[in-house]
Parts: structure tokens; C-alpha cells; sequence
């Protein structure tokens, strides 16, 4: 590339914006600017025409977001095109989560396997990837989808409708925290807005940092690892305003200090994670929405995912399942989809195809496709769809709270650059399983249903409720226990109990398949794993009144879809599967009406 000419181009594109944004007549095409290709860039996809644009957030604070803009090469430059934006902290030309080996400067890559696997510039879609502020070329100070960063999609889904060469029509894309801004999109209700696609979300910002008042591990080390993100040095050939843009944090370093700070407020009730409950802010939203979750997932977890769907009102797709932190099109070295189902860029476009253009689908795609912790795939209207909720009496009884911690390394967090959204995860459960029995003699209790008569799934979002007698921690499971004892732990949660008395708090949404003769294990007692940083309080907590609440649903209604096994499902099964001893009759059923 010639950096001289890419220069004047994003003066020629900045002159552009300001003009839009100042309420000047845009230029005609022939004096807009030509943007650089493939051919003098490789870093710009093949089929597009890079530009830079510059726009200010919709708060009113002064804050400048910086946009890359990839338009369609075979088009003119004024043509009127559907646009697909992304919005995140990951968008910077130096790298997504640090720093990578660029001998140019150059649009993000983070989304060409979607740009590409699509053609989406063939397909005359134009794509527009928007740093929130603290990242890459914008301003201000990095928010964690506060009511800044809200004001940042908010800007961004305005700016892409009202520029010359839109049709006004845009839906979002995006996985993991580019996921999580489309949800905000459309909880911020904009007419513009039409179709979001969002892969492996938070739902609720706040349970990434604690649950219930307990931290987890990542608790400083995620803000600290988005504070490296923002602080990342620019190319040397970027231009003049980026640069400038990208230092903000040298001059603002109150930045960075109230990022670690602010997210380390255990109390969900407060006034800062309210801002940031997306679950509750989707109340009466419509926007039509297309949605990845992994219920198994160690990063990104299912935690307020119903609660979102159930406040949202309009057109919902789905792809559930059994796997980790990965995008729809991911494969693993063998070949395998990482999520088992085959068509999810066909599927995306026929989802863009309709709310952004009109057009009608060819095929009809399943509301919903489900795949359950046997590998089975299945098509439902909506997600979930109980046939029946059992409220089960658990068992009186104690633990003592010390925190057994049977893998104590997993309790040293990893370092900060590990912990953003994109790479996260928990570590691994130990599997010394005679340190565990010996732990678990006075740290836990259980509580077993009645063997199942006939297959049944637990699905949603198991609750419980309990009394305890004391302050400390609680750590609830739910384990499919086999007849000869072989057990999965396939659901839990933690909360710090502050007072003794009342503790209310949900599970992960799951969606589990028990077989006929297995039991529910209900596993109460201390937090004994190295995925929270609890502080013990080491008083034997007295547990009575203890309910949990579950919604089932008949297996025998199945519609089957396509999809094979995910990959990650047998890696799970490994890490949590253990022979439990003790198993008694059942005290509770799970049976459905009719069937015992």
C-alpha cells in the first residue's frame, strides 16, 4: 500500500464524516472517497473497498468512535446497501486482544471468516466494524457496557443508517462481547436496528465477575485484561487522529483505575449493574434476534439467558447445544463443527435476507434447533418449552464451610491477558478423587430424587431456595446419577449467604436428559472448586426448608433437525463424571403427569 495515498484517504473519509455529522449535504459520488482494496491492501478483504470514518457518541460526553467500513468493490460508491455492523473492543487495527504481527495497518480480521464464508460484499452488503470507546481509534473511557458503551451501539446503529450509501436497514454480528453489544442494540429499540445475530452473549453483565456476592476468579483479572486491550499501541502508518484516539488512556489514566474499581461491586442490587442487567432491559424489546449458547459453556455462561428471552417479544432463532466458547462455523483439526449443526452462515443470511431486505426464505429453518446432552438435535418453536415444573422438598441437614478446595492451584487466576470475554474459561475440575472423599465427608449433603420411570429432561433455569442458619457460602449441584452410581454434574451455582435466613438464587439454564432408572443428586455445601474466589467462613451452616425448583419436559416430543454430536460434550463428560456412593431411594419424583 501506498501509505501517502492511504493517508489522504482517511483524510478525504474524515472530511466526509464530519461533513455528515455537521449537517452538510454528503458529497456526490464522484468526489467520495475511493477507499483502498485488496489489491493495495491485503489486510481489506477481497471484494471490498476500505474506508475510515469518524462520529461522536449519542451521550453527549465528547466521545469520537472510530469505524472501519467495508463497502462492496463491484458497486458504485453511492449504491444503497443493507449494512451489517459490529460493534466491540476487539476491532483494533494492532490486534484483537493484543498486539499481532501486522506490517500494515488495515481493517480488523476478527469477522472475515464470516465476511468470506458468506460473500457478504458479493451479496452487496456493506460491513462496518465500530470501537467502543477506550478501544482501538475512539475516545473515552472503556465502560463495560454501561449506559456509555449503550450510547456507543446506539451512535453506531444510527450513523450506519443514515450514511448516503445505506438503505437505512441494519442488523449486528457479532460473539462474545461483540455479541453482547447487539443485545444491548436491541434493547435500546432502534428503528433502524433489524436483525441481531448474537453468538455466545453475556445475558446480565454482572454474573462474569461474581455470583450471588461470591467472585469468580476473573473478577480483577477481566478488567485488568480490557484495560491492556485499551491500551494497546497503534500501527505506526495509522493515521494521525487514530493515533491520537488510541492514546486517550496516556492522558485519561482515571481510565483504567476506575475500570478495576468499578467492577468490583458484589452487590447486583446496586446502581451500576442495574445499568448493565441486559436481562432485564430486554423488557418488551423486538427487535428479531438470532442466538448462539452453549449450555455447557466454561466462559460465557447461560446464566439470566431465559429471563432475556422471556422479556423479549419479537422473532427469536436459536442454535443450544453442547459446547464451549465458539462461533457457529467453528471447526475443530479433524474437521468437525464445534457446534455439530451444518448451515449456520446459510442460515445467518437467510435471517439478514429477510429483515434487512425482504426477501422471503427458500428454506425453513427451525425457531429453535436444541441439542441435549445425548448428541441429539431437535427442532422447537421457542426455547424452553416445559411439559411440567416439579417444586421438590429437599432434605434437612449441614455442611461445614472451609472452602475444601481439592484442586487449590485452580484458585491462582491465570495472568490478566487470559481473562477478556473472548478467551476466558474455568478451570478444569481435579480428578484426585480420594482427596475428594475425604472432603466431601463434612462439606456436603445430598438429596436424591426417586429413579425416573421413563426418559425425562430437566430444562430452563433450576432454582432454589433454602434456610441457613448461619452466615458463609453455599454451593448447590445437580447431578444424573446412573443406577450404578456413575454420576454427571451438569448444573450449578453459588451465593454468599449474609445473614442466616432466606437464600434464593437460579441455576445455569440447562437442558439435561435423564435416562429411565436414573436419579436427580441435589448436591448442597461448600464451594469446592477453584471457579470462585470465596472467602470461607468456616461455621458449619445448618440447612432446613430447602426447595428446588424444576421445569421438565417430555423427551417422546421430539422433533429431530439435523446436527451430530458436538465435539466438546465428550470433553465435558470426562472432567465431570465420577462414581457418587451413598445413593439412596429418592425422596421426590420427576415423574410427568401420566407416567408416574
Amino acid at each position: 500500500m501506498d501509505i501517502r495515498r492511504g493517508a489522504a484517504t482517511v483524510v478525504a473519509a474524515t472530511l466526509l464524516s464530519v461533513a455528515t455529522l455537521t449537517g452538510a449535504q454528503p458529497a456526490r459520488a464522484a468526489e467520495t472517497p475511493e477507499g483502498v482494496t485488496h489489491a493495495e491492501n491485503p489486510r481489506v478483504p477481497e471484494g471490498a473497498v476500505w474506508t475510515e470514518e469518524y462520529f461522536p457518541s449519542a451521550d453527549r460526553s465528547g466521545v469520537e468512535l472510530h469505524a472501519d467500513v467495508l463497502r462492496p468493490a463491484h458497486l458504485p460508491a453511492h449504491a444503497r446497501t443493507p449494512v451489517i455492523l459490529a460493534v466491540g473492543p476487539y476491532f483494533s487495527h494492532a490486534g484483537q486482544s493484543g498486539p499481532e504481527n501486522w506490517a500494515q495497518t488495515g481493517p480488523s480480521n476478527r469477522f472475515e471468516d464470516f465476511t468470506t464464508g458468506t460473500g457478504l460484499f458479493a451479496r452487496g452488503y456493506t460491513y462496518v466494524m465500530v470501537d467502543l470507546r477506550g478501544f482501538g481509534g475512539s475516545t473515552g473511557c472503556l465502560d463495560w457496557m454501561g449506559k456509555g458503551e449503550q450510547a456507543d451501539v446506539k451512535a453506531a446503529v444510527r450513523w450506519a443508517a443514515g450514511q448516503p450509501w445505506s438503505t437505512g436497514k441494519v442488523g449486528m454480528y457479532g460473539k462474545s462481547y461483540d455479541a453482547v453489544t447487539g443485545l444491548a442494540g436491541n434493547n435500546l429499540r432502534l428503528p433502524a436496528l433489524r436483525a441481531v445475530v448474537a453468538q455466545e452473549p453475556l445475558w446480565n453483565m454482572y454474573p462474569y465477575l461474581f455470583s450471588n456476592g461470591v467472585p469468580r476468579p476473573n473478577v480483577t483479572g477481566t478488567p485488568n485484561a480490557y484495560n491492556g486491550i485499551a491500551t494497546m499501541a497503534p500501527l505506526p502508518d495509522d493515521s494521525a487522529r487514530y493515533q491520537a484516539n488510541a492514546a486517550y488512556e496516556k492522558s485519561h489514566p482515571e481510565c483504567l483505575s476506575d475500570n478495576i474499581t468499578n467492577n468490583n461491586e458484589p452487590d447486583p442490587d446496586s446502581k451500576y449493574w442495574r445499568e448493565r442487567n441486559l436481562a432485564v432491559q430486554a423488557a418488551g424489546s423486538s427487535t428479531p434476534l438470532f442466538v448462539t449458547q452453549g449450555f455447557i459453556e466454561n466462559n460465557t455462561k447461560p446464566e439470566q439467558m431465559e429471563q432475556y428471552l422471556d422479556n423479549h417479544r419479537g422473532v427469536e432463532r436459536g442454535w443450544l447445544g453442547q459446547w464451549e466458547h465458539v462461533r457457529g462455523n467453528e471447526t475443530n483439526q479433524q474437521g468437525q463443527l464445534l457446534m455439530g449443526r451444518a448451515g449456520f452462515f446459510d442460515e445467518v443470511m437467510r435471517f439478514y435476507d429477510q429483515y434487512l431486505r425482504g426477501d422471503r426464505p427458500q428454506v425453513k429453518d427451525p425457531a429453535y434447533a436444541v441439542e441435549d446432552n445425548t448428541g441429539a438435535w431437535r427442532a422447537q418453536a421457542t426455547w424452553p418449552t416445559p411439559t411440567a415444573t416439579v417444586k421438590a422438598d429437599l432434605a434437612n441437614g449441614e455442611y461445614l464451610d472451609d472452602g475444601a478446595n481439592t484442586n487449590p492451584a485452580a484458585r491462582s487466576a491465570p495472568a490478566p491477558e487470559q481473562w477478556d470475554m473472548e478467551h476466558a474459561a474455568d478451570p478444569a475440575p481435579t480428578t484426585d478423587e480420594g482427596a475428594k472423599l475425604k472432603a466431601e465427608a463434612v462439606n456436603r449433603f445430598f438429596t436424591w430424587s426417586k429413579p425416573v420411570p421413563a426418559r425425562v429432561r430437566v430444562t430452563a433455569t433450576p432454582q432454589i431456595t433454602l434456610r441457613a442458619g448461619a452466615t458463609g457460602n453455599v454451593l448447590v449441584q445437580l447431578w444424573d446419577v446412573a443406577p450404578d452410581g456413575t454420576a454427571v454434574m451438569f448444573d450449578e451455582n453459588v451465593a454468599l449467604i449474609e445473614k442466616a435466613g432466606k437464600v434464593s438464587f437460579d441455576l445455569k439454564s440447562t437442558d439435561r436428559t435423564l435416562e429411565a432408572g436414573h436419579q436427580l443428586g441435589v448436591q448442597i455445601g461448600t464451594i469446592g472448586s477453584g471457579n470462585w474466589r470465596d472467602t470461607p467462613s468456616g461455621n458449619t451452616i445448618q440447612v432446613s426448608k430447602a426447595r428446588l425448583t424444576l421445569a421438565l419436559q417430555n423427551p417422546a416430543a421430539d422433533r429431530p433437525t439435523q446436527g451430530d454430536r458436538s465435539p466438546f460434550l465428550d470433553t465435558y463428560l470426562k472432567q465431570y463424571t465420577r462414581k457418587l456412593t451413598g445413593v439412596g431411594p429418592g425422596t421426590f419424583s420427576l415423574g410427568l403427569r401420566g407416567r408416574g
